[in-house]
């Protein structure tokens, strides 16, 4: 039996005992979308299968430094950090290449934070998300697209550098070349390879604008399963690439001599009673049914309420500037790439909203939970869209009500005040994940930055 065949406990065990393993590896996303697990050894594993895993609820407590925060109710000091109980999922069990063992490779598995937890898991939240589009009669796909720099460079010597001076994987902008893919032809095997092999295919893979840039496209899935892939992708590439000498990042923009690195978030609806499109409507213009236009209102209305869920870290903000291919407003277009959501008309197959917002440093679940979750409301409030834009987005004016928040601070206000986000995501989540942007914004306020030190350190 193969890691992806194994849909149930019982599945699990027959796995695990076919291959002789002592230990099964185990994650949960944190707040910041980043990986946290640990091994189980093969009678502690099974036991969590059927009753749970216990692991500390300081992982929903802390950062991306484990700095702790000291502004959120769910858990701090005051609760004394104790267990919070997380649920193994059999599905979404995966061999991992990277560990080998005598009887085959280790195995992977996700799980999710439940009991208390699980009113601020943002993988718990994403599935509420979608049990609420089922109840509505749909069932939602995505695919994500990831844009990530390459570095000859390791962990230690990044530090050792004061992350300045770092050499990039490749020289110059050289988008879509057919020259770098095929000098480095071994890594981009090594990494297609890996990605089918843990269930997580790349559709697209191609060298983008800027030096050591890459762009991968996962194909699409139902979007739960989707995010699981996502957050594994932006995990393993990691892994892959250091393993070479190398380093992979998905920060949203490294450089300011450098376009930013989006997370491209495609999305649609199916109707659940015969699995037809509820995007596309070919006797409507460009293809668009009414439910694509009130899921795209939704999306639209909302954006600037949830860009925190877009754009989660202080770097996020710096890749949204004027000519970086990054939208400014809440805007939308026909196969326009400087609008904020993109119309892809197609087929019963292809029709689709593309959310440009995104960055690559986001948490592919809370993402996919914003973007889902306000088309939904989109359409169970009948909404419509604002005018189309057409043509160059930046060169436009919109109304005051498009306008998108430019920091880390205001965006967590936003949403923070969000009576949609309450109704959407319960009033526990929203408190903490607002709390935890706050946090990460007043970490950035006591650093000086290269960029002050210049301007100010000798002129002013």
């Amino acid at each position: 039996m193969k890691a992806r065949e194994a849909n149930a406990i019982e599945d699990l065990i027959e796995l695990l005992e076919a291959r002789r393993l002592t230990h099964v590896k185990v994650a949960v996303s944190d707040i910041d979308g980043i990986l946290r697990g640990k091994y189980l050894s093969k009678e502690k594993f099974i036991s969590c299968l059927k009753g749970g895993l216990s692991m500390c609820n300081v992982v929903l407590g802390w950062d991306s430094q484990d700095q702790l925060y000291d502004n959120v109710q769910y858990t701090g000091w005051h609760t004394a950090y104790p267990d919070a109980q997380v649920r193994l999922l059999p599905h979404t069990c995966r061999d991992l290449p990277f560990e080998p063992t005598e009887g085959g490779d280790m195995l992977f598995v996700l799980g999710e934070f439940a009991g208390e937890a699980e009113a601020v898991c943002p993988r718990a939240l994403l599935r509420r998300v979608l049990e609420r589009a089922a109840g509505m009669g749909f069932e939602a796909f995505a695919a994500l697209e990831y844009e990530f720099f390459m570095f000859r460079e390791t962990p230690e010597s990044v530090r050792a550098k004061g992350y300045r001076d770092l050499q990039t994987w490749t020289p110059g902008a050289f988008g879509y070349s057919v020259l770098r893919s095929s000098v480095h032809a071994d890594f981009y095997r090594e990494l297609n390879e890996l990605c089918e092999k843990m269930d997580m295919p790349i559709e697209g893979l191609h060298t983008e604008t800027g030096p050591g840039v890459l762009e991968a496209a996962l194909a699409v899935d139902e979007a739960g399963a989707m995010a699981d892939k996502a957050i594994l992708f932006k995990t393993f590439v990691k892994v892959l690439a250091q393993k070479h000498g190398l380093m992979a990042t998905f920060m949203a923009k490294w450089s300011h001599e450098y376009p930013g690195q989006s997370g491209h978030i495609h999305v649609s609806l199916r109707n659940r009673h015969d699995g037809s499109s509820a995007f596309f409507e070919p006797s409507e213009r460009l293809g668009m049914s009414k439910t694509q236009r009130n899921f795209m209102a939704g999306v639209q209305r909302l954006m600037p309420e949830f860009m925190a869920l877009y754009a989660q870290t202080v770097n996020s903000y710096s890749r949204l500037v004027p000519g970086y291919w990054a939208p400014l407003d809440a805007t939308w277009g026909v196969e326009n790439r400087t609008t904020a959501l993109r119309l892809i008309p197609g087929s019963a197959k292809s029709q689709r909203v593309e959310v440009r917002i995104g960055s690559a440093d986001a948490n592919p679940y809370l993402a996919l939970a914003g973007a889902l979750g306000s088309g939904l409301e989109g359409i169970e409030q009948g909404w419509e869209p604002e005018p189309m834009v057409e043509g160059n987005a930046y060169a436009q004016q919109f109304p005051p009500k498009l306008a998108l928040p430019n920091s880390l601070w205001d965006s967590a206000q936003r949403f923070k005040a969000s009576a949609a986000a309450d109704k959407l995501f319960g009033a526990a989540f929203v408190q903490h994940y607002a709390a935890t942007r706050e946090w990460e914004e007043r970490q950035f306020r006591r650093h000086v930055t290269d960029w002050e030190l210049a301007r100010y350190f000798e002129i002013i």
